[in-house]
């Protein structure tokens, strides 16, 4: 029998390449010259895509490849799918939820220490020779004193507010629905709790429904001690009014791992010293990018198998009977 042709818009990681050519018949769109010709001829023939973080795969693409099942889409966000599309289509989309769930909230962790306590500003302050030249470095705001409110109460979201709670300060969350069954109090309102809280966590997903929620409206809310911390999308924050709270001190700073026109970071972020900015690193260590590798080849294997997806999106038609 004939392996299954999978098609690979743009370059993955090596494990990824491999491990599906050894399975399947796996296409490197990159690598043709004529990309256009290629779906033109061949697209019919395509029943998997090999999808990475920043590649959409759009309705307009998926018209082009009628035997199409599934997308398994690499990155627990998949707003560079078009899963509703999908789903008209019945087409299965996966992710790779779980496996880098503690990855990314250590990495949060970590930035909201280092925007708090200007940990990158202390270096530079260092390697400049202006500790030995001018004395000790300024001293820092503190997360001690804080009530951190978490945007996005999902399991990254549950991950970090756990981590949050070792170290003694007060979490709230805002989601699409209170949960049960949770220590954290919940705000059916995004501003509500942007104005009980002074740190804002975003860990939201992509996509319309969550474009810009952090707007004027809520950096205001946050106040002259506010700070912003996003590992979430880049969309979900409106970077223009971002950048304008920090200028008018509306807020006291920001830490960034993700951005709305990745890899394009404003010059007015760039230029700032009370940012601490990141280039989306938040996944990126080598065991959980190849676990989250892993895990596309899996549901590919597990769908061409008989066995259905191992992490199918919500939208997508798979078990819906």
């Amino acid at each position: 029998m004939e392996k299954p042709l999978i098609l690979m818009p743009a370059r993955m990681m090596p494990l990824v390449v491999e491990r599906l050519s050894e399975r399947f018949r796996l296409v490197r769109l990159w690598d043709e010259a004529d990309r256009d010709g290629w779906l033109a001829v061949h697209g019919a023939r395509v029943r998997g895509i090999a999808a990475g973080a920043h590649h959409a795969i759009d309705d307009a693409l998926m018209a082009r490849l009628p035997a199409l099942e599934i997308v398994a889409s690499f990155g627990v966000g998949y707003d560079h799918v078009d899963a509703a599309a999908a789903a008209r289509r019945g087409v299965v989309v996966t992710n790779t939820p779980d496996v880098l769930t503690e990855e990314v909230a250590d990495l949060t962790i970590g930035l909201l220490l280092a925007t708090l306590r200007r940990l990158p500003q202390a270096e530079r302050y260092l390697r400049a020779g202006r500790w030995k030249a001018e004395g000790p470095f300024p001293l820092s705001p503190t997360l001690r004193t804080r009530t951190v409110g978490i945007l996005g109460y999902g399991r990254i979201g549950k991950a970090i507010a756990r981590r949050l709670d070792a170290f003694g300060v007060t979490v709230v969350y805002h989601g699409r629905r209170r949960q049960e069954g949770v220590t954290h109090r919940h705000y059916d309102s995004l501003l509500e709790m942007a104005r009980a809280v002074d740190t804002l966590i975003c860990v939201a997903p992509g996509g319309a429904g969550t474009r810009h929620l952090v707007s004027t409206p809520v950096l205001e809310a946050l106040g002259p001690a506010g700070v912003l911390i996003n590992v979430g999308r880049g969309s979900v924050v409106d970077e223009a009014a971002l950048v304008a709270a920090l200028e008018a001190g509306t807020i006291l700073s920001a830490g960034l791992d993700v951005f709305e026109d990745e890899p394009n970071v404003p010059d007015g972020l760039l230029a700032r010293d009370d940012v601490v900015l990141l280039p989306h690193v938040g996944s990126a260590s080598v065991h959980t990018r190849e676990a989250m590798g892993r895990l596309v080849v899996d549901n590919l294997a597990s769908w061409f198998e008989g066995a259905g997806p191992l992490t199918p999106v919500e939208e997508t038609p798979w078990g819906r009977g």
